[in-house]
């Protein structure tokens, strides 16, 4: 399979470059998985296609402040660090420009000097990976220090740092938001549980792989990145419970997903357990446990489009995709929702 099938034009105009005033009234695409048949809603509408009984999956990771821009002790030349992985308390493989004045043994201050850092080795595709050095709690001086790491297709500044955080964010260690959890509000969170859909939380720290277009040719010789993730008991005693009433499990993003179907056996049984997961999924793919996705637009010969097309099938997807250049929707972190049946 080419990556080239999964290519769409995309005008630049519909790449959103701020969330709207309401998370909730983004536009809804609502696509079945089977006929194509394509509703065009909002998103506060989505509570009409959960049914009582039915098992919210959304991921509750939260993104790290995780750029640092700091100096080069020495030359004093402006540097810019990306925090990727957490490796152990202090050590971090990152990102980081210009990359030539990284070298192994080079030594780097951020703010006043409170937050230091060293080179001590070379990561994978040309990352690094650094020690940092502080006084106090890292976290702190992250939150301190830090800057909300936005996807490189977002151009304007972000006025609210919370509007890139879903507003049931809480394990920190994400370099960017599942996005498709931004049109959540607490409201409507409420009323999805008041009718009787029950929500569980599981926790995927989103890594900057997301963002890596895919460099192969054809789809199977693409290798993922890996990213971490747990899901409690709790979580998974709600969505057994869920498949066991014959009800259905509504992954809200592809991380979600990701994670349901790295966990799941192939009876769609899931239990409490934590892990790297570098699953790929691409059409072809056959479900285990997932029978419905809430997603954003995502880029074009992405990883998150391919695995959208193998929840339903590649033409319907791109025929969604095309309606939704035709009909103005915005695309990509803060732009509208499509919602798969």
């Amino acid at each position: 399979m080419e990556v080239k099938d999964f290519y769409f034009d995309l005008p630049e105009e519909l790449i959103a470059q701020h969330p709207l005033k309401n998370r909730d009234e983004s536009k809804l695409m609502v696509v079945d998985k089977n006929t194509g048949k394509i509703e065009s809603k909002i998103f506060k509408d989505i509570i009409d296609y959960l049914h009582p009984g039915d098992c919210l999956v959304l991921n509750n990771t939260r993104v790290m402040p995780a750029r640092l821009i700091g100096s080069k002790e020495g030359s004093g030349g402006k540097m810019e660090f990306l925090l990727l992985k957490r490796i152990d308390k202090d050590r971090w493989e990152t990102l980081v420009k210009p990359g030539k004045r990284a070298q192994i043994g080079s030594r780097f201050t951020f703010g006043n000097g409170e937050l230091k850092a060293e080179v001590i080795s070379l990561g994978e595709e040309g990352n690094r990976v650094v020690k940092f050095e502080y006084d106090g709690i890292f976290e702190e001086v992250l939150d301190r220090l830090g800057q909300m790491p936005l996807p490189p297709y977002i151009k304007e500044t972000l006025e609210d740092k919370e509007r890139y955080q879903t507003v049931y964010s809480k394990e920190v260690g994400s370099a960017a938001a599942p996005t498709a959890g931004l049109h959540f509000t607490e409201e409507l969170l409420k009323n999805i549980k008041e009718k009787g859909v029950n929500i569980a939380f599981v926790t995927l720290h989103v890594g900057l792989g997301t963002f890596r277009p895919v460099k192969a040719e054809t789809v199977e010789e693409h290798t993922m990145h890996s990213e971490y993730y747990v899901m409690s008991k709790e979580t998974a005693d709600t969505i057994n419970s869920a498949k066991a009433n014959g009800k259905r499990v509504i992954a809200v993003g592809t991380t979600s997903n990701r994670t349901l179907e790295t966990i799941a056996d192939e009876s769609g049984r899931v239990k409490e357990q934590s892990g790297w997961t570098d699953i790929f999924i691409f059409p072809g793919y056959k479900f285990k446990i997932v029978d419905a996705l809430i997603t954003n637009f995502h880029l074009p010969e992405s990883t998150l489009i391919m695995l959208v097309s193998a929840f339903s099938s590649r033409d319907i997807i791109m025929n969604a995709y095309n309606t939704a250049v035709k009909d103005n929707y915005r695309f990509f972190s803060f732009g509208d929702a499509m919602f798969i049946k």
